[in-house]
């Protein structure tokens, strides 16, 4: 599957080149050319990168980076003219993962997106969500140290949304994320399905569920744990 790109930048040109650019080395390029929507569409896209101007037209990307940070800990880096160490020092404090000024070069761009995403895979291989622990490296998840065993979809299933805990997921998006290994595609009743089982094995009461949670008519979240 491709890595998804959200750049944030209001200059037509550059910000077609940019996506040209991208789009050739292999990623899926989507756009907004300022402050306004940028918090939704990260959360319905759920980007793997996002690429941020500071200078926008109904707004600063370092404040928005601060909201950004409120609710997602998506690899994050500024690409701006801003070039004073002090924008710099602000940009990495408050949450950019890196900090590229203009005029710059599109193979240093495409070297700092690659990094990026090497870093990202080799960070901690778990995510934890109290009492929850999921092991990336061995498919295991665990619950007050007790082991829960799951199928490899039911796997794929809590993984996405324990990866994007505190987020709505459509139920198409979930789906779109739920091929197994044989390409074989999860229909909407074998994702509903998915959810009972891995509520049966997660939760105190299923019928009351307090970690995967039905948002009626549009899909799931997955409660932060305390």
């Amino acid at each position: 599957m491709k890595k998804k790109i959200l750049l944030i930048e209001d200059d037509e040109n550059l910000r077609r080149g940019i996506s040209f650019y991208l789009e050739q080395e292999g990623y899926e390029v989507f756009i907004n050319n300022r402050v306004q929507g940028a918090v939704e569409l990260i959360q319905e896209r759920l980007p793997d990168l996002v690429i941020l101007d500071v200078t926008l037209p109904d707004g600063n990307g370092f404040e928005l980076c601060q909201k950004i940070r409120t609710f997602s800990a998506v690899p994050l880096f500024f690409l701006t003219a801003h070039d004073l160490e002090s924008d710099i020092l602000t940009g990495l404090s408050i949450g950019g993962d890196d900090y590229l000024t203009k005029p710059f070069s599109l193979a240093i761009l495409r070297a700092k997106v690659a990094l990026l995403f090497k870093k990202q895979e080799n960070r901690s291989q778990k995510i934890e969500s109290p009492p929850f622990v999921l092991n990336l490296d061995n498919h295991r998840l665990f619950k007050y140290d007790q082991e829960v065993l799951l199928s490899s979809t039911e796997f794929r299933l809590i993984n996405y949304l324990m990866k994007n805990a505190g987020i709505v997921l459509e139920k198409e998006l979930l789906l779109e994320n739920l091929w197994d290994d044989q390409g074989k595609f999860v229909d909407e009743n074998a994702l509903s399905v998915n959810i009972r089982r891995i509520r049966l094995k997660i939760e105190e009461d299923p019928k009351h569920p307090q970690y995967i949670e039905t948002v009626r008519g549009v899909g799931y979240i997955w409660k932060r744990g305390e």
